[in-house]
């Protein structure tokens, strides 16, 4: 059985939970601190969703999966973490560190401002970068996790690659 496309009846286990955030912490942490511009914060973010999860295992309904569920409760707590601190600048977000963008050993990134550029996009666009470069999620599970049609995440997608595109061009110049 495979337990991020898990679908069944009402509720998830403890154990169930247990697993996906030990074989996909590092993962969550780094959508996390993407979406909150701070490892820390991505780290309290993942703590507290799971925490949640656990508390509300029962409401699961088992439509679209678990990793979908709980990925949408990454996200709401990162989300709000994010909004929490937006007292911090794009001029002095964190240096490069495991849910930053640039810090995929291409110091060319940092150096064309991608992850400046990243963190500009409008909040869907951004989230869908997020889950899909960062979280290799599927357009589906996003959808799931966005509340939006794959189609949307599709479009959403082609968007955030258009406006990136045309910014590192004019950067490039």
């Amino acid at each position: 059985m495979r337990l991020y496309g898990l679908v069944r009846g009402r509720g998830a286990t403890a154990e169930e939970l247990e697993l996906l955030y030990r074989a996909r912490f590092e993962t969550f942490l780094r959508v996390a601190s993407a979406v909150t511009r701070d490892p820390d914060a991505g780290r309290d973010a993942v703590q507290s969703a799971f925490v949640s999860a656990v508390r509300n295992r029962r409401s699961f309904r088992g439509s679209g999966g678990l990793d979908a569920w709980v990925w949408t409760i990454v996200l709401r707590e990162a989300r709000k973490l994010a909004r929490a601190e937006q007292h911090v600048s794009l001029d002095h977000a964190p240096e490069a560190e495991a849910g930053d963008p640039s810090s995929n050993g291409h110091g060319d990134l940092e150096h064309l401002g991608v992850r400046r550029f990243i963190a500009s996009l409008p909040e869907r666009q951004r989230e869908a970068v997020f889950l899909r470069y960062f979280a290799d999620l599927d357009y589906r599970t996003i959808g799931r996790v966005l509340e939006v049609e794959p189609g949307t995440v599709s479009a959403t997608l082609s968007a955030a690659h258009q406006t990136l595109r045309k910014r590192l061009e004019a950067r490039t110049r």
